[in-house]
């Protein structure tokens, strides 16, 4: 079996920080730098939030069964919400309490060439899963913009895209702190990296929890990919007109549409008797209305299984031209 979309990342950025976290709260403990507290929370945050990823990813690959006859495609969306609720609360709530506290009751800071150490380790990590990530963006997307890719990203790729990014800016911003605090001897400045660091996650969690939300409520599909299969319907001899349309993503690359139809009753009989069969037909019945009401019968008889048949061939071509389209309703005015 394949590898299920955005595992790859979420994989290799769990992994990341299970080692980044540990030596982060080793230093963090040693030194009792405030900022290294919140690296080091913030990678145990980051690690929790990539299990719970992990575990969306691979239950959204459950067969349809039972009561779920559409499969088990969102269930990734509800395993990152809280997930982002994971990264609010106790990334975020931490990070910030942690800063706040040392802010107002300062203590002494034991700063050390190992706290940077593992300030490099870390961000060369974190920088590492970062670019797995974004690859996989760029891969997954190649013609699109960065911001169109963010926007249909799979929200699980796009978690590790952010988490990471946010952990290298993170590193960064600990790093700033805690050299300032060194050189003017001032925990403030320990303190306030604590808190932007805080806020960033607190930040990137909104972002997750709305990019889920979307998805978990019914998104359409791109307007670009209704109007091209509105264009297939339209196009159809057999339509006389498309009444309604309405889509819904229902897992990562798996799209329902459902559309209610009017169709042309004499496109269809003439694809049916091809005018010479009609005709042939016609004469073989002349004069004789027994066999008139018989053929009535058999035709009334055949005009479901036409229209059937026509609805088949339908969304055949529909998902020939786009493979995600995996459940298509047509319902019939």
């Amino acid at each position: 079996m394949s590898q299920p979309k955005g595992s790859v990342p979420v994989a290799l950025a769990l992994l990341g920080n299970i080692v980044v976290t540990i030596i982060k709260a080793i230093v963090a403990a040693f030194s009792g730098s405030s900022a290294m507290f919140s690296e080091a929370v913030h990678s145990f945050a980051d690690t929790l939030n990539q299990s719970l990823l992990l575990i969306g990813v691979w239950r959204s690959r459950k067969k349809p069964e039972g009561e779920f006859n559409y499969g088990y495609g969102s269930e990734r969306f509800f395993w990152a919400v809280i997930s982002a609720c994971g990264i609010f609360f106790v990334g975020a709530g931490i990070t910030i309490w942690r800063g706040l506290h040392a802010l107002l009751y300062p203590e002494s800071v034991a700063i050390d060439f190992y706290a940077f150490l593992v300030l490099f380790v870390s961000f060369v990590i974190e920088f590492w899963t970062f670019r797995v990530a974004t690859r996989e963006l760029v891969r997954a997307y190649p013609d699109l913009s960065w911001w169109d890719r963010l926007d249909r990203a799979d929200p699980s790729t796009l978690a590790v895209c952010l988490e990471d990014g946010i952990a290298v800016i993170g590193v960064l911003i600990a790093s700033i702190a805690i050299a300032f605090s060194y050189v003017t001897q001032n925990t403030m400045w320990d303190a306030a990296g604590s808190i932007l660091i805080g806020i960033l996650l607190a930040v990137a969690a909104v972002i997750l929890i709305m990019k889920n939300r979307v998805y978990l409520i019914g998104r359409a599909i791109p307007e670009w990919e209704k109007e091209a299969i509105l264009e297939i319907l339209k196009k159809e001899p057999s339509i006389e007109r498309v009444i309604d349309f309405k889509s819904t993503v229902i897992g990562i690359g798996e799209h329902r549409i459902k559309c209610e139809v009017e169709f042309n009753g004499s496109s269809l009989l003439d694809e049916q008797y091809q005018q010479e069969g009609l005709r042939s037909q016609f004469d073989e019945i002349r004069n004789d209305y027994e066999e008139f009401k018989k053929f009535c019968v058999e035709y009334a008889d055949r005009i479901p299984r036409l229209m059937g048949k026509k609805i088949d061939e339908i969304e055949e071509k529909i998902r020939e031209a786009y493979p995600s389209i995996r459940h298509i309703d047509i319902e019939i005015n």
